[in-house]
């Protein structure tokens, strides 16, 4: 994985921001790497799965809110704009906060792989790496990536150095440890519902 842009960026940061303000409620954009990115719309199963965690979370520690789609500053010039698919912070922490949220309570950040026909350099590598690396530079100290092509979670934590240095994959039906400062375990065998 990289850890920052290989080229120059895009465009600054302002300009994206700009971008973002003016796009449709429809399109989701995200400044990953120095390179604009388009989120793809939800489907049901990926909804479904934000909300059977979004649930899991609230009965083991009802003093946190996962939030979906919280804008975060990211990478560790903060120039990245990620919108996760959960951001899991202390209930209240996100109140007043804007789009680009400062990444320092944010105790772990999700994302769901969405179906992409270019896994390779779509949204799925999106997901899967480039994100993955922006929150560890950004000091987030559990991401939980939720693999539908694999049907599988890893959780990645321990971020030092702009990579997080231990990563644990679990299949669909296992209980999922998630480390401090989340503490939640989870009982992932609803997920095999979703499995395709």
């Amino acid at each position: 994985m990289t850890s920052g842009p290989t080229e120059r960026p895009q465009m600054p940061v302002e300009d994206f921001e700009e971008l973002a303000r003016r796009a449709p409620e429809t399109v989701t954009l995200e400044f990953i790497n120095g390179r604009l990115k388009v989120k793809p719309g939800r489907d049901g199963d990926h909804g479904t799965i934000i909300m059977w965690l979004l649930r899991q979370c609230m009965q083991q520690r009802p003093e946190l809110a996962l939030y979906p789609g919280q804008g975060l500053l990211v990478e560790r010039s903060r120039q990245g704009r990620a919108k996760p698919d959960g951001a899991l912070t202390p209930l209240g922490y996100l109140a007043g906060h804007r789009d680009g949220a400062d990444p320092a309570g944010v105790l772990m950040t999700v994302e769901v792989t969405s179906f992409d026909s270019d896994t390779d350099t779509g949204t799925d590598r999106l997901d899967r790496k480039e994100k993955g690396v922006g929150y560890a530079q950004a000091g987030i100290p559990v991401f939980l990536l939720i693999d539908r092509s694999s049907d599988n979670l890893t959780v990645h934590n321990e971020p030092e150095h702009g990579t997080y240095q231990r990563n644990v994959s679990h299949k669909y039906g296992d209980t999922v440890p998630l480390p401090a400062p989340v503490n939640i375990t989870l009982n992932t065998e609803k997920l095999k519902d979703f499995a395709h």
